[in-house]
């Protein structure tokens, strides 16, 4: 076995530390373990430990000062756009009601972007989006995966507004989607999206038109919208592991990331 390059082993860190603390395994009640602990827990080194750290400080999870030790900020101080935090809020006690914040968003940020895809999308940023719709038809067809065919539509949406802030949010917007589609599509009973709909949106921002590629778009995040609060009303009456059990697959054990982490390095 080869020994682990650090940067691997970092991010492995980061993921288990991040994941525990939104989990609240460390919090109030149980304080975040001191580095000699960790070092030895993930048989790290300082250097490496102390990266993760950093790097879970900078997503607002850990305050960190010498001579002081390390403890867990509250919540309200956490930076919610960030990938890694949403995906382990969303892990965390699957929770319709975070996931209808984060949709509201995207009904702030997709239909806009759309319509501004139709305003400046050049041919490579059609042919983009095109690309996704025709992934998505063959996804249909069993021969395309429908998540990351799906995704993929709503990244090159993104990108085609020709606004680099808006393509900033490419990561945020996959890591959301990854739950919401599953369950989306769970609660139509469908397998994937209405490929339809999404072409329609792609028809008119190669045609140019700005109001019709935003009231396409608006329709496709309501849809997202009016099902979370259809799977809210379901939820009611069934535990909410059940819904968790649907959207999400089983998270792998600490031992087993870590080793994988081990394995690729």
């Amino acid at each position: 076995m080869r020994k682990p390059s650090g940067q691997n082993l970092t991010y492995a860190i980061v993921e288990e530390l991040g994941h525990a603390v939104v989990t609240q395994t460390y919090g109030d009640t149980v304080p975040f373990p001191i580095e000699a602990e960790l070092c030895k827990q993930f048989g790290a080194s300082r250097t490496v430990l102390r990266e993760a750290v950093k790097m879970l400080t900078a997503k607002g999870l850990l305050s960190a000062r010498p001579r002081q030790g390390t403890w867990v900020e509250p919540e309200s101080n956490w930076n919610l756009l960030d990938p890694d935090v949403l995906r382990w809020l969303l892990e965390r006690k699957f929770s319709l009601e975070l996931l209808a914040e984060f949709t509201e968003i995207r009904y702030a940020i997709e239909p806009m972007a759309a319509a501004l895809a139709a305003r400046n999308a050049t041919p490579e940023g059609i042919a983009r989006i095109r690309r996704a719709v025709d992934r998505m038809k063959t996804a249909a067809l069993g021969e395309d995966d429908p998540l990351e065919s799906d995704i993929a539509f709503h990244v090159a949406v993104l990108h085609a507004t020709g606004n680099r802030f808006y393509a900033q949010l490419e990561d945020v917007i996959n890591a959301a989607l990854r739950i919401s589609i599953r369950l989306t599509n769970s609660v139509k009973g469908v397998p994937q999206a209405d490929v339809d709909l999404h072409r329609k949106v792609l028809d008119a921002i190669e045609a140019g038109n700005a109001t019709k590629a935003r009231t396409i778009m608006e329709g496709i995040i309501t849809e997202v919208l009016d099902l979370i609060n259809t799977a809210k009303k379901k939820n009611k009456a069934a535990p909410a592991a059940s819904v968790a059990s649907r959207a999400t697959s089983t998270r792998p054990a600490a031992s087993s990331r870590i080793g994988s982490a081990r394995r690729r390095a």
